[in-house]
């Protein structure tokens, strides 16, 4: 008999549907190789709430918010007066999937979601950056003292398995460096200009066209979102303390069509680059701007949207990981591995009220 895992989601977008979707599609593998039954009791938005004891359907949950545009008059609990905090103290629930916008700036109202629901002894998996760029160690701390687990694998990269390679696979090296490319929609703009000669501009519309890039693309093709992800990543696996604002950046959007031709008359693939490597005096330096790698560079090979990180080690050398689909299904599907992970954790189903 599977397990029943009782989860609540605070913030329903691109990414919150798509989790709910992707929870009823693999609810029978979930319970035949993990045997687990993980059962959405409620769902939190600004805008109104719904919570069901019983649980409720995740597809047709988000179907019905698509419809409407809100949760409070769902007929199974909706709550039109509740936001997510109010979830979270009256649900019930054993793990909290933290998917509300972020703002970097403050980490709210992700961060009071993530402290209440670990004050409670829930479980928290996250794709929200905003509470762990300047509060990771504190909130790791608070968990472990409330017996809760916090997993972020979504809030660095999505798919791309970043923090699980240098926290498991590389345990026992130390990280000396992080080369990353870490945003889908400037690494396709760069590859069109490369592949197809396109200028820049071109390659933007193209993206826009494909809904690879958003109307307003400034935080990815000016480095924003790659120094948010390289700032959470770096203090998560070298112990830096870096902030977005501390990271050097540079975009891609002066790059033109004769410079990306030429480079590659040289041998080189221009890429936006994220950079941290520990100094001689131990602190952690950070930069983002356009790169022309060397063919022979494992990142040169990270065409189109894909994403790829290089981490250079004192044990194990360098070792680079590519791939992973940069959309919400991408973010859904991490965070569906990391309460997989936490169950799989040696205690884990006994503790608190995660069961």
């Amino acid at each position: 008999m599977a397990e029943q895992v009782r989860i609540i989601v605070c913030g329903f977008g691109r990414v919150g549907r798509s989790f709910a979707r992707l929870l009823e599609a693999k609810a029978e593998t979930l319970a035949r190789d993990y045997g687990l039954e993980i059962q959405l009791h409620g769902v939190g938005e600004l805008e109104g709430s719904v919570i069901s004891p019983k649980g409720l359907a995740p597809a047709a949950l988000a179907d019905y918010f698509e419809t409407h545009g809100g949760l409070g008059g769902h007929p199974e609990g909706g709550r039109p007066e509740w936001k997510g905090i109010d979830l979270i103290r009256e649900a019930g629930a054993g793990l909290l999937v933290e998917t509300t916008p972020t703002d970097i700036r403050t980490g709210e109202p992700a961060l009071t979601h993530i402290r209440t629901a670990l004050g409670r002894g829930m479980h928290v998996v996250s794709a929200n950056k905003g509470p762990f760029i300047r509060h990771y160690r504190t909130l790791q701390a608070f968990a472990r003292d409330n017996g809760a687990a916090l997993r972020l694998s979504a809030a660095a990269a999505a798919a791309l398995p970043t923090l699980d390679v240098a926290q498991t696979c590389l345990a026992g090296a130390e990280i000396l460096a992080i080369e990353g490319v870490l945003n889908g929609t400037s690494n396709y703009i760069l590859t069109e200009m490369r592949k197809s000669g396109r200028s820049y501009g071109e390659a933007l519309s193209e993206a826009q066209r494909l809904g690879i890039a958003e109307t307003d693309p400034t935080l990815d093709v000016e480095g924003h979102d790659t120094a948010n992800k390289l700032a959470l990543i770096a203090n998560v696996c070298m112990g830096a303390d870096l902030l977005p604002e501390q990271v050097g950046r540079t975009g891609i959007s002066g790059l033109t069509a004769e410079e990306v031709h030429a480079a590659g008359e040289e041998g080189r693939i221009f890429r936006l680059v994220g950079r941290a490597e520990r100094g001689p005096d131990g602190a952690v330096r950070a930069r983002v701007a356009p790169m022309g790698l060397p063919r022979d560079h494992p990142l040169a090979a990270v065409d189109g949207a894909e994403k790829g990180i290089t981490y250079t080690t004192d044990t194990m050398g360098r070792v680079t990981v590519v791939g992973g689909k940069s959309d919400p299904k991408g973010a859904a599907a991490a965070l569906l591995k990391d309460i997989l992970n936490i169950h799989r954790a040696p205690g884990a189903a006994r503790s608190g009220r995660y069961s």
